[in-house]
């Protein structure tokens, strides 16, 4: 029998009548003939109310009893949860971390699950019962209680789907469903019906969607789909499942973080250890940065951006300073009032053009932008925060994201891939692995380094900084159907902007037969390109979250003695150019670092 997990979040069951219709859906479930599984958070602003609580009792308490005191909140609601069901004349058992199984270590507040026990549960499914399981929590060896953390009931959900290899993990929320962008900031934003991991990952690390990232990265894993529905209304909401094979939409969202203010670090020495150098400064003070851009140097001086949210600005200036003076040269400026705008779409792999539209977009708007970073499914510009929302409703338009497509693929339980090697596993083995990767779900996380050998770079310098210039040169890219890879556009001076970015080796020749003639328009520019380089790439979750991962590897590439010639960054991915001759020890040396050899 298919077996469902549904996950509701504090806001579904904030009340009696909000807990009644959870229990609803959760007996129609049962009644369409599945075996179910219901995850359930704390009530409403219950964590909150405990908090302030236990603060009104001491300035300090202590970690332990602050696990026991949250606990609580959840166990509330599955007691609550499991009468209504009753109440609709279906069997239902409520059971705390516990009881369902979750063991882990005894670091409180932030405990890593050791090991799951499935056996109730399933005894329980098997005898016909509703199990109403508490998120968030588990026991430790010594019986204490524990919590998981941040997005522990999310965790809890997807751990759950992946070890009992549901069908469908639904995640109920106050939305319903996954939108092409901010319906607050767009009107003709469209509800979406599918969407990848991949993309997902990136439009969460912008700060869409409902979900905790790593949730997303742990059901890629163990290709567990997300349904994210809404919990008030009817409606299927958005599926968030495998990359479809064909049909796959080129720009699926649009997002915006607007409080973003750059710093900017001129005139540094261009040679190995200058990133690790400002990395390790910036995670010594918890600093976590967003857009990393640099371009290739000039004269043996190099130049990096970065922006940090608003508030982190003062912290990062006085740790780009301490850069600076450890360096023994460079100057620091930085800029505020400035927005990010992303577009993500997993059809970008192998799409010509999409820089172009975006940017076109942008230009017919009047939008000037101020940076460009990019990954292989993203692109995200920075403009000047006034003009955002016009930036967004731009791009929004500009790839007719208000238009629904007619590839939507239907929604149902049976989605899952079983074909993926994790799912092939016995039952024990499975267990083990679904364990072994929850252990790190909240280390600094890098799945992969990436060396790429065969691209070239190209850098147009002194461009005019005006709107529709990098329309104009992505433009000619697309009409001669290059690929472009890797874009950088750092910081303007003196209204004059430096654009450099990177296409397949075989294209070089015809990219710059196009890029000649373009270039004309503007009296002053400059065309410069390296034939041979090599691009690497660290991928992964938690680069903004966790301001290690920069600070590693380019640790590791200072200590292999590698310079750094660009540098561009993504929410899930860190990629550097470097000379051809340094290739295999860099790939060699980041391996190294984040243990993947």
């Amino acid at each position: 029998m298919a077996i469902v997990v549904q996950k509701f979040g504090g806001s579904s069951v904030a009340d009696a009548s909000r807990i009644r219709n959870a229990a609803q859906r959760i007996v129609d479930a049962k009644r369409a003939g599945k075996q179910v599984v219901v995850v359930v958070s704390a009530r409403g602003d219950k964590t909150d109310e405990l908090i302030d609580l236990a603060r009104q009792i001491t300035d300090n308490p202590p970690p332990r009893e602050m696990d026991m005191l949250l606990a609580t909140g959840e166990q509330e609601s599955v007691a609550l949860m499991a009468m209504a069901v009753q109440e609709l004349g279906e069997a239902a058992i409520s059971l705390t971390g516990y009881q369902i199984g979750i063991f882990t270590d005894s670091t409180y507040t932030k405990a890593r699950i050791r090991r799951i026990s499935t056996d109730r549960i399933r005894a329980a499914l098997d005898a016909g019962k509703i199990v109403i399981a508490a998120g968030f929590q588990g026991i430790d060896d010594d019986f204490n209680i524990t919590t998981l953390g941040r997005g522990g009931s999310d965790t809890t959900a997807t751990a759950l789907a992946a070890v009992l290899q549901a069908d469908v993990c639904e995640i109920y929320t106050d939305v319903d469903g996954i939108y092409t962008t901010d319906p607050r900031a767009v009107k003709e934003a469209r509800k979406l019906t599918r969407i990848s991991y991949d993309e997902m990952l990136e439009l969460t690390s912008l700060g869409g969607g409902k979900m905790h990232s790593r949730s997303i990265e742990f059901a890629k894993k163990y290709r567990v789909p997300l349904q994210v529905r809404p919990a008030y209304a009817e409606g299927e909401g958005t599926l968030i499942a495998p990359q479809l094979d064909e049909n796959v939409p080129v720009v699926s969202s649009v997002a915006l973080v607007k409080n973003e203010a750059i710093v900017n670090l001129r005139r540094l020495p261009d040679r190995p250890g200058v990133l690790n150098a400002l990395f390790a400064t910036m995670a010594a003070r918890k600093i976590a940065i967003d857009m990393v851009i640099q371009d290739v140097a000039e004269a043996g001086v190099a130049e990096v951006s970065f922006t940090v949210p608003q508030d982190d600005l003062a912290d990062a200036l006085t740790a780009a300073e301490e850069a600076v003076r450890q360096l023994g040269a460079g100057e620091v400026h930085h800029g505020t009032n400035v927005a990010k705008v992303s577009v993500v779409g997993a059809g970008m792999r192998t799409h010509t053009g999409v820089a172009a539209q975006m940017f076109k977009s942008l230009s017919d708007a009047g939008v000037n932008i101020v940076m460009i970073t990019t990954s292989e499914i993203k692109i995200s510009v920075l403009v000047d925060r006034d003009q955002s929302v016009q930036a967004l409703n731009a791009v929004h338009a500009g790839f007719a994201l208000h238009r629904d497509t007619a590839f939507a693929p239907s929604i149902g339980y049976a989605q899952r891939d079983v074909g993926s090697s994790a799912l092939n596993l016995s039952r024990d083995e499975l267990e083990r692995d679904v364990v072994s990767r929850l252990a790190s779900m909240e280390d600094i996380v890098v799945s992969e380094v990436d060396l790429d050998t065969h691209q070239s770079r190209i850098t147009v310098r002194h461009l005019a900084d005006d709107p529709g210039v990098a329309a104009e040169v992505f433009t000619a890219v697309a009409e001669g159907g290059v690929m472009v890879d890797m874009i950088v556009q750092n910081m303007t001076h003196a209204h004059k902007a430096d654009l450099s970015f990177t296409v397949p080796r075989q294209d070089l020749e015809r990219c710059l037969l196009l890029l000649r003639e373009v270039i004309e328009r503007w009296p002053g520019a400059s065309l410069s390109y390296e034939k041979e380089i090599a691009m690497l790439s660290v991928m992964g979750i938690g680069l903004r979250s966790h301001t290690g991962v920069g600070e590693r590897m380019f640790w590791a590439l200072g200590e292999a003695g590698v310079n750094v010639q660009m540098v561009n960054t993504s929410e899930t991915r860190i990629g550097v150019v470097v000379g051809p001759q340094d290739a295999e020890k860099a790939h060699q040396g980041l391996l190294g670092a984040f243990e993947l050899k």
